[in-house]
C-alpha cells in the first residue's frame, strides 16, 4: 500500500523542533548507567502527579498494564463484573477479562462516543464492583454522574484515559477523579513516548503502594515477593523524554482544539457527516465524524486514493469480536454497533496547520463526498 502523502498522524515536527533536547536527555541517561526506574522514572513521576492533581503516580511497563494493575490493587477478581464501554480498544475489556473478572457492556452515547449513564444503572448488579469509563478520543466522559452512581452502589472507578492526557472535566483533570486512572504513552498518544509506556495515578497511598508492589513482580522489597505480580516498569529513556514533552502538552492539545475547530468550521455544510462536538476539556485525540447511509469505506477509499491517511477506531465493537461472541451475545449495544460502521478519523496533529495540510484534506473529502 502507498504511503499517503498526508498521514493521519505526523510526529516528525514534534521531534525535530525537540531534537536538541532529545540529544541531551538519551545522552545523560547513557551517561548514567541507570535504565530501569531511576531518577528520570521518579522525577516524571512527581511532574505527572503534580500536572494532574493526583497524590501518587506509578510509571508503568504499558496503558494496558495501568488497566490489570488498577484493577488487581482494588481486589477485583473472579465472580465480580465490571461495567465497560464497548467501543474502546480490545485492552479495556482485555483487562478485565485477565483478572478472572467478567466485563459488562453498556452501550455508549450518540453524540460523544462515550459511556451512556443513563444506562449505566440497569447494568448494576449484587456482582458489580467497578465501572471503567473511557474518555475515548479525547473527549471526558460525565464523570459528575458516574460518580454519583458509582458512590451510590459502592463501586470502584477506574478511569480509561488512554487517549485523554491534559482533558478536563469540569475542570479537574481526567485520571483524577476515580480510584484510580491510567494513561498510555504509546507513540500514537497526545503525551508519548518512543515505545511502549504508561501510568497509574491515585489519591489514594495505600493502592498506590499496592500498584507499586505489583508492578515489580509483587514485591515491595527485591527477592521478597509477597505476590504474583508483573514486570511493569517505565524505562528511564522513556521518563526522560516524557519529561521534556510534558511542559508541552497544553500547548499541543490547544492547537489540537484549534484545528478541530477549523475541521468543524469548515465542515458543517457538508451532507452526510455526523460531526463531533467542541467541547471544553476535549483534547482531540482523534478527530473522528460519521458518514452516513452507508458510505463511510467509500468515502475512506477515495481519501486513500487522494494521498489522505484515515483510520476507524473501531470497526467491531469489542462485545462483537471473536474472543466474547459467544460469551455475550445476548449484549445489545446498537449505538456502539452502528458507530462502528460509521466512524472516521481524519488526520490531526498540532503542526497539521502549520504544515498546510488541512486545506488539501478539506477539500479532498469535499471530492470524496460528492
Amino acid at each position: 500500500m502507498t504511503k499517503p502523502a498526508i498521514p493521519i498522524l505526523d510526529l516528525k515536527p514534534q521531534i525535530q523542533e525537540l531534537w536538541p533536547q532529545f540529544q541531551a536527555a538519551f545522552e545523560r541517561v547513557m551517561a548514567s548507567g541507570h535504565f530501569i526506574l531511576g531518577p528520570e522514572v521518579q522525577a516524571f513521576e512527581r511532574e505527572a502527579a503534580e500536572y494532574l492533581g493526583v497524590g501518587h503516580a506509578i510509571g508503568l511497563n504499558s496503558g494496558t498494564d495501568a488497566l490489570y494493575i488498577a484493577l488487581r490493587s482494588l481486589g477485583i477478581g473472579p465472580g465480580d463484573e465490571v461495567i465497560t464501554s464497548p467501543f474502546t480498544f480490545f485492552a479495556t475489556a482485555e483487562a478485565i477479562s485477565h483478572v478472572g473478572a467478567t466485563p459488562v457492556f453498556v452501550d455508549i452515547q450518540e453524540g460523544t462516543f462515550n459511556l451512556d449513564p443513563v444506562l449505566l444503572e440497569a447494568a448494576i448488579t449484587r456482582r458489580t464492583k467497578a465501572i471503567i469509563p473511557v474518555h475515548l478520543f479525547g473527549r471526558p466522559c460525565d464523570m459528575d454522574r458516574i460518580l454519583a452512581l458509582a458512590e451510590a452502589h459502592s463501586l470502584k472507578v477506574v478511569e480509561d484515559c488512554a487517549q485523554s492526557f491534559g482533558a478536563t472535566w469540569q475542570g479537574r483533570q481526567t485520571g483524577s477523579m476515580g480510584d484510580f486512572g491510567c494513561f498510555s504513552f504509546f507513540p500514537t498518544k497526545n503525551l508519548s513516548a518512543f515505545g511502549d509506556g504508561g501510568m497509574l495515578v491515585t489519591n489514594d497511598a495505600r493502592l498506590a503502594d499496592e500498584a507499586r508492589m505489583l508492578r515489580a513482580h509483587g514485591s515491595r522489597k527485591k527477592y521478597h515477593n509477597e505476590v504474583i505480580g508483573y514486570n511493569s516498569r517505565l524505562d528511564e529513556m522513556h521518563a526522560a523524554m516524557l519529561r521534556i514533552k510534558l511542559p508541552w502538552i497544553d500547548v499541543w492539545n490547544g492547537k489540537r482544539r484549534e484545528i478541530s475547530q477549523e475541521y468543524l468550521n469548515r465542515l458543517k455544510s457538508m451532507t452526510g457527516l455526523v460531526l463531533p462536538a467542541m467541547v471544553e476539556g476535549h483534547v482531540f485525540h482523534q478527530f473522528t465524524i460519521r458518514v452516513l447511509d452507508g458510505r463511510r469505506d467509500a468515502v475512506q477509499k477515495n481519501l486513500q486514493a487522494a494521498g489522505i491517511g484515515t483510520m476507524v477506531y473501531y470497526p467491531v465493537p469489542v462485545h462483537r469480536l471473536r474472543v466474547y461472541q459467544e460469551s455475550h451475545a445476548a449484549a445489545s449495544c446498537p449505538v456502539a454497533e452502528s458507530s462502528a460502521e460509521e466512524v472516521l478519523s481524519l488526520p490531526i496533529w498540532p503542526e497539521l496547520k502549520d504544515q498546510g495540510c488541512l486545506e488539501k484534506i478539506i477539500e479532498a473529502l469535499r471530492d470524496a463526498l460528492a
